[in-house]
């Protein structure tokens, strides 16, 4: 039988000195001694009793005790317990949350804009590192196509997408095509394939070129040649991230190295990303401290995310990167308001059915 969680058997006066100690470390950013917690835990014992406490909650690996100070600080693990039990969380405030959703809704321009709007905002309000996945853009219907020939056999296509993104393809075909035909092939897939997913739209193409015959096989051999690379994945950015810098001043990143090792973990994404789109299908809001993340550039971090959707359906996590010593009662409600503000303002019919 595996053992108990550390914390999950705490008598209520240590977890009440716990709940204050962490609080007010985060509010202090110094280690915390007994004096201070007597004076503001309201409990009706001595100093002496507290430090034995202390003592048996630094045993149980929820504090440490920084060599130059008799005070104590939370470990990873303490935290933990923190956020999971003794957090008291309240939803923003009714003006906060009405200037967050206006701000996204008036953001304007497509998707790509409305999320590193979406970043940037919850970067501002936090005073942390915003980070959200972009969706895949298979995930969205398709609108509208049109082809334009370019010089020798390269066409420019140019796609509508529900959300309103417009991309321009430059496609290389394998021979030469006249005006007459891409407008056939554009009109037989605006026809018959609007409001469609595209990843659906290109098995559809090769499913129906195989059963035609007569007249419709050259339009549809023709459409599928230009349609499997319009419509193919394109290379985009997976991840937007916001506000780097704001941790440059933060007093627990204050080691280069380990600032060094982060910053390279943002340009990379790659590691960030995959950490994000493991909590792409947990409801609410998802909490990885320190080196619960996995990842040794953040070990010294934690990483608080929430999945938005548009159509009922999950595109993608947004989140807010920070040292451990976060304002976890701001910082939850902040990033859970955003990710749904992010959903509202993106078009209901945006994403795929």
């Amino acid at each position: 039988m595996a053992a108990p969680p550390p914390g999950s058997n705490l008598d209520p006066r240590a977890r009440q000195l716990l709940r204050t100690l962490i609080a007010r470390h985060i509010r202090d950013g110094e280690p915390v001694g007994s004096q201070t917690l007597a004076r503001h835990a309201g409990l009706d014992v001595s100093a002496a009793t507290i430090r034995n406490i202390l003592s048996d909650l630094e045993e149980v690996g929820l504090l440490s005790a920084p060599h130059t100070s008799a005070g104590r600080v939370p470990t990873a693990q303490g935290y933990r317990v923190f956020v999971d039990s003794l957090l008291q969380v309240q939803p923003l405030a009714g003006g906060e949350l009405a200037r967050l959703r206006g701000e996204l809704a008036g953001s304007g321009g497509g998707t790509q804009s409305l999320l590193g709007s979406a970043s940037e905002l919850v970067s501002a309000m936090t005073h942390f590192v915003g980070v959200v996945s972009v969706p895949k853009r298979e995930q969205f219907a398709f609108r509208h196509i049109d082809f334009v020939p370019l010089d020798g056999q390269r066409v420019m296509a140019i796609l509508v997408f529900a959300d309103h993104d417009v991309q321009n393809r430059i496609i290389q075909t394998r021979r030469p095509y006249e005006a007459s035909e891409l407008e056939r092939v554009a009109n037989y897939l605006n026809t018959h394939f609007a409001g469609r997913p595209v990843a659906e739209i290109r098995q559809t193409l090769l499913h129906e070129l195989n059963a035609a015959r007569s007249e419709m096989e050259a339009l549809l051999s023709h459409t599928v040649e230009l349609a499997e690379q319009a419509l193919a994945p394109a290379d985009s950015d997976d991840m937007l991230v916001a506000g780097q810098t704001r941790l440059i001043g933060v007093q627990d990143l204050s080691d280069l190295d380990r600032l060094r090792d982060l910053f390279e973990a943002f340009a990379r994404k790659r590691e960030i990303l995959q950490l994000l789109e493991r909590t792409v299908h947990a409801p609410g809001v998802r909490i990885f401290i320190g080196e619960e993340t996995g990842l040794a550039p953040l070990e010294g971090v934690s990483l608080v995310t929430a999945p938005y959707a548009a159509g009922g359906k999950v595109l993608g996590v947004l989140g807010v990167i920070g040292p451990t010593r976060m304002a976890y009662d701001r910082v939850i409600p902040v990033v859970q308001a955003t990710a749904e503000a992010l959903g509202a303002a993106l078009k209901p019919d945006a994403a795929a059915p």
